[in-house]
């Protein structure tokens, strides 16, 4: 009996040594894996959500998160699409109207991202005027005409 116990204790222990442990590099390429996939010109527009960002910047994180050649080369072409630029310190900042378009569960977003982008988010919903005045609006209108008229 002594002899087959060590046997059976040290058996699963080489075999747990063999598997690969879990490499944060591994797990980062699989979360970038799906923002990879996506549109060259989402991942900008999503990155510039969170804030503004010098083209340098903003080119160094797109190639830690999985870079085309091609894409590389479309990003001059893109950021005139989608940024303003401010002169004073050479970055860019998210077109207004393209905050709408935002995925809240963007793959490339870290959690700390998302907590950011909620407040960004919750922001300009609150200083945008069109989104309280067509909350108002409508409610506004009826109750109005009502309450005169039932007194």
């Amino acid at each position: 009996e002594d002899v087959t116990a060590p046997q059976s204790s040290a058996d699963p222990v080489p075999e747990r040594k063999r598997t690969t442990p879990l490499n944060p590099a591994t797990i980062v390429r699989r979360i970038f894996r799906g923002v990879s996939r996506r549109p060259f010109r989402d991942r900008v527009i999503h990155l510039l959500a969170l804030r503004n960002y010098k083209k340098p910047e903003l080119l160094a994180r797109l190639q830690r998160d999985g870079v085309l050649a091609k894409d590389r080369d479309s990003l001059g072409k893109i950021l005139q699409q989608v940024a303003n630029l401010n002169a004073k310190d050479n970055s860019f900042s998210l077109k207004e109207y393209l905050f709408k378009d935002i995925q809240k569960d963007w793959p490339g977003y870290s959690e700390t991202e998302r907590q950011t982008l909620q407040l960004i988010l919750s922001g300009k919903a609150a200083s945008s005027p069109n989104a309280t005045s067509t909350k108002h609006s409508p409610s506004q209108g009826p109750s109005d005409r009502d309450g005169p008229s039932r007194t």
